[in-house]
């Protein structure tokens, strides 16, 4: 017995070596068994540890489930490609860096100082406050990212994928300043910083097999996290479950409600360019029943820039329509990407009458229509079932919240 033993074991290392180079060769995704490496007496070691930053904050023996919230079967669009798929350590991982303020040159800025858990991971401020300045744009809520027909990311489309997107900010000069420019850190000097920190070792080793620290491993931990954020218990979500299609009335849904369902569903009725009946046609660019943006998409028609009398007619994207309100019905921050507005009501009336500015040859050829002609109930029918895309989970769920202690 102790001969098979003993010939069996390198068998098994072996075979396990094989699949880990294999595995890498291909993916960094984090391993199926991160924890095989490190003995129990040494994983209970790290454990005491990480609390001195997490606290209860996470439970390294049962972390939380990431990698297999429920999806609603009506909910069908998935931009995340398969060959970074969500893992709970990954995830975790991506959470920490996520709400890290070393992740910034001077310590006082993380992704989280933009994209606030109570506000729908977005921002109040007309601008946010970066290491050197403000940024140009307002910051883009991050409910239901990975489920937008779009999968380029930032207002103007510049980042291919989520992955490639979120260390962008990171390298910014004004946002978290590891630009390489006017004598500002570089990214290796973050990456030196972040191997100095005793909780990036386990973690990272966690998720992927090795404390090691490039580039890639972190962008695709923070695409896991962001990934992860979801938002699928809404009154909206409780009665198409009810229903079984959108285009039928929701039982949980008044009148009005559902009258605001169909005008957001349905297209528009023209006549000599101006509608005539019919719907307002939304769900030509905000997809039901997902409500993220359109991957064909153009300029929505403010075209104006924050500050300033400049235009900027790149802006051809959108957060998801969804958790766009509190649960009072309230915004939480000002809208589009210059933050011009701050009521539904200026929303509606914008799409009601786009400012035909002959400046614009970019604007969506969904909106050039001389007007939607809706009527004061129209709107308020609109705007009622939009406060319908509110849920609650995300708001409050300690797997989205920050980890550390201090």
């Amino acid at each position: 017995m102790k001969v098979k033993k003993l010939l069996f074991l390198p068998a098994i290392a072996l075979l396990s070596l094989m699949y880990a180079c294999s595995n890498d060769s291909m993916t960094l995704e984090p391993i199926a068994e991160p924890n095989a490496q490190i003995s129990a007496l040494s994983m209970s070691r790290n454990i005491s540890s990480l609390s001195a930053y997490f606290g209860d904050n996470i439970d390294f023996n049962n972390l939380p489930n990431y990698a297999n919230q429920n999806i609603p079967m009506y909910i069908f669009r998935n931009n995340i490609p398969f060959i970074n798929r969500i893992t709970n350590e990954g995830a975790t991982l991506g959470r920490v860096l996520f709400y890290d303020k070393k992740l910034s040159s001077n310590n006082t800025v993380s992704c989280s100082s933009c994209h606030k858990q109570e506000l729908a991971f977005g921002d109040n401020n007309v601008a946010s406050q970066g290491v050197n300045g403000t940024t140009g744009r307002h910051s883009m809520r991050l409910i239901n990212v990975r489920f937008a027909e779009e999968a380029r990311l930032f207002w103007d489309k510049r980042a291919a994928s989520l992955d490639s997107q979120t260390t962008i900010p990171i390298k910014d000069h004004v946002e978290m300043g590891y630009s390489g420019k006017n004598g500002a850190p570089s990214f290796d000097n973050l990456i030196t910083k972040l191997q100095g920190l005793e909780y990036y070792k386990d973690l990272f080793t966690r998720a992927y097999g090795s404390p090691e620290i490039t580039e890639e491993k972190m962008q695709k931990a923070l695409a896991q996290f962001v990934s992860s954020i979801i938002s699928f218990d809404s009154k909206y979500d409780e009665g198409r479950t009810m229903s079984g299609s959108d285009f039928l009335d929701f039982p949980n849904f008044t009148a009005e409600e559902n009258l605001g369902k169909k005008l957001f569903l349905e297209f528009p009725v023209a006549v000599r360019g101006t509608r005539a009946g019919g719907g307002f046609g939304c769900a030509s660019c905000h997809l039901a029943s997902e409500f993220g943006m359109s991957a064909l998409s153009g300029n929505n028609g403010v075209i104006d820039k924050i500050g300033s009398t400049d235009i900027d007619l790149t802006v051809t994207n959108s957060p998801s329509m969804r958790d766009l309100v509190n649960s009072n019905g309230q915004p939480h921050a000002p809208m589009m990407h210059s933050a011009v507005f701050s009521t539904l009501e200026q929303v509606i009336d914008h799409y009601n009458n786009i400012p035909q500015d002959p400046r614009n040859n970019k604007l969506d050829n969904n909106l050039r229509l001389r007007g939607l002609n809706a009527t004061p109930e129209e709107k308020k029918a609109v705007i009622a079932f939009m406060k319908t895309l509110t849920g609650k989970n995300v708001y409050k769920d300690k797997k989205w919240s920050n980890p550390f202690i201090n």
